[in-house]
């Protein structure tokens, strides 16, 4: 039987993508691995690998479409000795259980709960259709399905009630677009902008324990604010609407509070250079590494939450998870937004080894070449501007973690020592905790072990 590609979830937080290319062509025979396709996530641009045998039979969407959503339909597969021509055009017709290419990195990285059960409602072979309530208006745009007991239920997947539940939307007032007006994740993540709302109801009450759904403008009013002709419309692209999406999480859902020190950075630059120099080269006189100001920062930061182990830490509702190793993400802007590629277990690595993984990662972040488990997850982060000339600065932290150290510039201040003014380089960090996890007394301890090994570089070497 013919088997329907979907497109895959390539990362916890897809929810669309872009086809960018077709590497296969209709009629194009297929073997079990072949890449068939390039999608652009909300990161990067992945492969997609054949997980069968057979023959191309249908592109449905075509190369260059974008948002397209996780688990429609993308192209149709004829398997060995079926007719071609009779699976093309029986595409989209559910005449057999949908199977979705795995990506060549999809293996490595772990499915996020709450994606599991609308992967396994679009995946699972349709039953044999039943008797069932008819599906009536709510009144409010979503499907009510009155039960066997007499009782009105919305007609929605367990994914978006959840959703609904954490945003503190009424699921009756969400107008629903799957089969039957039934309510999915994105009806919610529209009504979360504000779309898709009906009823008298002008603010979501939260629900408890749940944050209150806060409703921005609309584009029309926004709009309205500006005479016509007087700007342009330049449509976001996944990188940057997903970067909003959990700015707007962090910001609402995360109590921030911000800590600053200053850092003598004297000692650090010497050394620095001294290691630079001593740095063995090639036969093309090239040395295999150059280390950078930032990765003393990375590897301060890592050995700093070995020292304040209650700060390496994130928070659940659940209880507080305390991590084992310090794994952290670093900033990198690309075009349109920024990624934060990971250094795993950074306390361990020596300066050497960040910088090689740092240049590989910026490099590939900058191709949009990096692999999901290269960028989700971490237990802190690094926001360095100092090359821009930023003086201080304080990032927003990054779910799930529970600090982001924010990096400005090193440059020539006066100081006083001993009762005399002199010169010093100095560079100011600041410290966003999330002050449920972390508060202002352990976000202090974390600091001060980091200005003392970012001003003494030889302790990370001890």
């Amino acid at each position: 039987m013919p088997i329907n590609i979907l497109m895959p979830a390539l990362s916890p937080t897809m929810e669309k993508g872009n086809l960018a290319k077709w590497l296969k062509k209709e009629g194009e025979p297929v073997k079990t691995g072949d890449v068939i396709a390039e999608i652009e996530t909300d990161k990067a641009t992945m492969e997609v690998e054949a997980i069968d045998d057979g023959v191309l039979a249908k592109i449905v969407v075509p190369e260059g479409t974008s948002d397209v959503p996780v688990n429609d339909l993308i192209a149709v597969l004829a398997q060995e000795g079926e007719d071609v021509k009779a699976a093309a055009a029986a595409a989209g017709k559910g005449i057999s259980a949908p199977k979705t290419p795995s990506a060549s990195t999809q293996q490595a990285a772990s499915p996020a709960p709450n994606n599991q059960s609308s992967s396994k409602e679009a995946r699972a072979p349709s039953p044999p259709p039943t008797p069932r309530a008819p599906s009536l208006p709510s009144g409010n745009g979503a499907a009510v399905r009155t039960d066997g007991h007499g009782t009105n239920r919305i007609f929605s997947s367990p994914l978006a009630r959840r959703l609904a539940k954490e945003s503190g939307i009424d699921l009756g007032r969400i107008a629903g677009s799957g089969p039957d007006g039934r309510v999915i994740a994105r009806d919610v993540a529209a009504a979360k902008d504000g779309k898709g709302l009906k009823g008298p109801a002008a603010t979501p009450v939260a629900a408890a324990g749940a944050p209150l759904a806060v409703l921005a403008p609309s584009d029309e009013k926004i709009r309205a604010l500006f005479p016509p002709g007087s700007y342009d419309i330049v449509p976001h692209d996944n990188v940057r609407k997903i970067i909003a999406q959990r700015l707007v999480q962090a910001k609402l859902t995360i109590p921030h509070f911000y800590l600053t020190i200053d850092c003598n950075i004297g000692k650090l630059l010497d050394a620095r250079a001294e290691i630079n120099a001593a740095a063995p080269k090639d036969k093309d006189g090239k040395p295999p590494w150059k280390l950078s100001v930032n990765d003393f920062v990375i590897k301060a930061l890592a050995l700093a939450l070995t020292r304040v182990p209650e700060a390496n830490v994130t928070w659940t509702e659940g209880g507080m998870l305390k991590h084992r190793h310090a794994d952290v993400g670093v900033a990198v802007a690309i075009q349109g937004g920024l990624i934060t590629p990971i250094v795993r277990q950074a306390e361990a690595k020596s300066l050497s080894v960040i910088s090689k993984e740092m240049k590989d990662y910026a490099a590939r972040a900058r191709a949009r070449r990096l692999k999901p488990e290269e960028y989700q997850g971490g237990t802190t982060a690094v926001s360095n501007l100092g090359m821009y000339g930023i003086k201080e600065f304080y990032a927003v932290i990054n779910p799930p973690h529970a600090t982001i150290l924010s990096v400005g510039a090193g440059e020539e201040r006066a100081v006083v020592r001993g009762g005399k003014i002199e010169v010093a380089q100095m560079m100011t960090v600041g410290l966003a905790t999330d002050h449920r996890a972390v508060d202002g007394a352990l976000g202090a301890q974390l600091l001060g072990a980091f200005k003392a090994l970012i001003e003494n570089p030889v302790m990370m070497v001890v």
